[in-house]
């Protein structure tokens, strides 16, 4: 009672707040430009509608995006903000059995998760180095989501091409895969050429292949040239040139993100296992780690920690599926490189992951439930890391083969 509740639905162009008192009683519905010159005649606005004797709070459905400006706005004036999950709005929506969705459905529905969530609804609090980090991955990881959709129509069209082109490189992606298919992006353009001059054009791309592979390619190839060739050959080029500038671009950004990441003091690159990058990822999604008080709140919001049914005497648990999905797969992946091995000498980068990941096998768990182990205790560490600041000590590596052998 001591609150006059905001709702707010965040938008691209405009936002809608809606006002409610501790009864759900409608006060008031504000729309306004996402525009930081209309902000103050907004706040001026929800004033007059607050109530004698209370102090406004704010739900905020989006932080990171478009209601960004806005709540660092508002906390530069002073005002208290929560973060109403999007999830939790859908969820009420659905409680009260609306059918209709509108800008003012929404925020009527983040005003009533924020009087109903009240203390379980984590502060939104800007920060600016964590919200920049999270534009450039969020770039990085659309750069790559691009790439994979261009590598799978050049792989569509290189079949045509080159029946069997997956035999003549590595990677589609390596240099002297995209210099190759640029050059001669189907059969016909490789008439007239010997195994010499190709093995230079190899050589000079990657310094990698020579005359042995300029021979496999050569001796490999048939005539599949088509009516209007030319075209499906500039189709194959264009991607290329795409993926080129892409995989350039993404060395840009990472060179970017190491930037961004000398201005902010974390001790999670102490670990083997987490690059620059993986602890730029890492962070984005986490945020201020002061929102998670436990390391099982983190583990909840990462969708790591088990879910409990219980009726009766049946007491079970099941994998959440909840959380974010996100930094549930960086833990995932995180999880595989510190307690598998990698490399022809079976290298393992954690003994104490790995021991850890076997242990839990050995007493009966599937390897699935061994890796959920090893997340959960991942969480835990990185919780403790960012919590007290202190770097990780990794025990001694070692590879699995030469200690086999020995």
């Amino acid at each position: 009672m001591n609150y006059t509740y905001v709702g707010i639905d965040n938008h691209s162009k405009t936002h809608t707040a809606v006002v409610l008192n501790c009864f759900f009683e409608k006060i008031g519905v504000i729309r306004f430009d996402n525009n930081i010159a209309k902000f103050p005649a907004f706040l001026e606005a929800v004033t007059k509608l607050k109530l004698d004797g209370t102090t406004l709070m704010f739900g905020l459905e989006d932080v990171s995006l478009y209601g960004w400006i806005l709540l660092t706005f508002l906390k530069n004036n002073h005002q208290q903000v929560k973060h109403t999950n999007p999830s939790l709005v859908f969820s009420e929506r659905k409680t009260r059995n609306i059918t209709r969705k509108s800008d003012a459905v929404d925020a009527e529905c983040a005003a009533r998760v924020l009087i109903t969530n009240f203390g379980e609804l984590p502060d939104a609090i800007p920060n600016d180095s964590i919200w920049t980090l999270r534009t450039l991955v969020v770039r990085r990881k659309q750069i790559i989501r691009g790439n994979m959709g261009i590598k799978s129509n050049l792989h569509s069209l290189l079949l045509n091409h080159y029946p069997n082109y997956r035999d003549f490189f590595g990677n589609i992606d390596c240099k002297s895969s995209l210099e190759f298919y640029s050059k001669y992006p189907s059969p016909n353009r490789l008439k007239g050429t010997t195994v010499e001059e190709l093995a230079i054009f190899l050589w000079e791309t990657g310094h990698f292949y020579g005359e042995e592979k300029a021979a496999e390619i050569i001796s490999s190839i048939d005539d599949t040239t088509v009516q209007f060739q030319e075209y499906r050959d500039i189709s194959v080029q264009s991607l290329i040139r795409q993926l080129k500038f892409n995989l350039d671009e993404l060395v840009r950004l990472e060179v970017s993100i190491a930037r961004a990441m000398e201005n902010i003091n974390t001790p999670l690159t102490s670990m083997a296992g987490i690059d620059t990058t993986s602890a730029a990822q890492l962070l984005s999604c986490i945020g201020d780690i002061k929102r998670f008080p436990t390391s099982g709140k983190l583990a909840q919001y990462a969708g790591v920690a088990p879910i409990t049914f219980a009726s009766g005497d049946v007491d079970k648990q099941y994998a959440s599926r909840c959380g974010n999905r996100e930094l549930n797969s960086l833990i995932y992946n995180l999880a595989i490189r510190v307690s598998t091995t990698s490399g022809c000498r079976r290298k393992v980068l954690n003994t104490f992951f790995h021991d850890y990941y076997n242990r839990k096998i050995s007493e009966g768990k599937t390897k699935r439930q061994a890796l959920k182990c090893v997340e959960r205790r991942l969480i835990h560490v990185i919780w403790t890391m960012l919590t007290n600041n202190e770097e990780y000590i990794n025990p001694p590596t070692y590879n699995l083969e030469n200690s086999i052998g020995g």
